[in-house]
């Protein structure tokens, strides 16, 4: 693939995030008839550091935390632990009803009882990140960022973290990093806001040098006409997904790389999943397969960080495009949001359907 990371960089992937915490009930159980639940660190920008992070490349969470809160402190410890280093003021908490990190209250679902995703963002201290909070030119020129990765959906969070997004994208452009954005559309983040974010996501995806959606992200954030979806075999819609992306590779000409993942839901536990990616004008496709599914939440993130991973491995469009789908599979198999690849034949064995126990 043509299109080169910059030389001599500390963070292999960085990201601006806000973060917190999902609990998840045990045993696939609906959230209300649980007791018990699961509890990880989460935000969908750190769930793609986390294939280049545990397949040992060191990356970087831009992010804000509250002074003295012990979820602070348990998502800080989480992230230590998945290899994503952390940077971020810490805020006083200014009473209870000051700031906090969000809680993501969401439950796997089971056959065809659909999961089910309850947000509880309000005080969220991630919403007041400011580009001025963080030592750009040393994290850009002094150390060194191969990818800052931005998503959809911390660009919409708050007028603040939109204009920290588009700061922080325009600073690194100019130091030679390659800027990955994923579309990440959110009806509920856009709502009254739709003139202010569709320019500032103009803005983002001229910038961006990877441009990545799911079916609806094209269509939803930058307003390319495409493919309804829902229903029919999505696999049949190949050609007009390919038809929406040439014309965003039209207006976004600077970007070198674009993809789509492409999701048909059979029920809560199997999937058909596949991808499309048009790189150095050649398009390579995933066409949609059946994966069993323990938790579908990240998947899209797990195709997003296996895409960049193997960007930085230098590797061709297509094996970037069967990591990518291998991660997104990788994550969808567990109850963590993100994937988390013992090495890279795992991710290979997933892509090649090789399920034997490995002794």
């Amino acid at each position: 693939m043509k299109i080169s990371v910059r030389e001599n960089y500390r963070y292999a992937v960085a990201c601006l995030t806000s973060m917190g915490v999902r609990i998840t009930p045990e045993n696939r159980m609906a959230v209300q008839n649980s007791t018990r639940f699961y509890m990880q660190a989460t935000s969908a920008e750190t769930n793609v550091l986390n294939v280049a992070s545990s397949l040992g490349r060191p990356c970087l969470a831009m992010t804000k935390f509250v002074e003295g809160s012990p979820v602070s402190a348990f998502i800080q410890s989480q992230l230590r632990a998945r290899n994503i280093e952390c940077e971020g003021l810490s805020v006083p908490q200014g009473g209870p009803w000051g700031y906090r990190h969000q809680f993501n209250i969401a439950d796997s679902g089971f056959g065809l009882r659909a999961p089910r995703v309850w947000n509880d963002r309000a005080g969220e201290v991630g919403r007041t990140l400011h580009a001025d909070e963080f030592d750009l030119e040393r994290i850009f020129v002094r150390e060194g960022v191969g990818i800052l990765h931005i998503s959809g959906l911390i660009a919409a969070m708050s007028p603040e973290t939109t204009r920290c997004c588009l700061e922080i994208a325009r600073y690194a452009k100019k130091q030679n990093t390659l800027v990955s954005f994923d579309l990440n559309y959110r009806a509920s983040f856009w709502e009254g806001r739709q003139a202010e974010l569709a320019a500032a996501f103009e803005e983002l995806a001229s910038i961006s040098d990877i441009l990545i959606g799911n079916e609806e992200d094209f269509q939803l954030c930058l307003g390319f006409q495409g493919p309804e979806t829902g229903g029919e075999d999505v696999s049949s819609k190949i050609e007009n997904f390919k038809e929406m992306i040439s014309c965003v590779r039209e207006k976004y000409s600077n970007a070198r790389v674009f993809a789509t993942t492409l999701r048909q839901v059979i029920s809560a536990n199997e999937h058909l999943w596949g991808a499309i990616l048009l790189a150095d004008g050649e398009w390579h496709v995933e066409t949609p397969r059946p994966i069993q599914i323990m938790d579908r939440i990240g998947g899209g993130d797990g195709f997003t960080g296996g895409l960049l991973y193997g960007i930085l491995q230098d590797w061709t469009a297509e094996q970037c495009l069967q990591f990518g789908w291998a991660s997104g599979a990788l994550a969808a198999s567990g109850l963590n949001d993100y994937a988390e690849a013992a090495d890279e034949k795992q991710l290979w064995d997933i892509y090649a359907g090789n399920a034997r126990v490995q002794r």
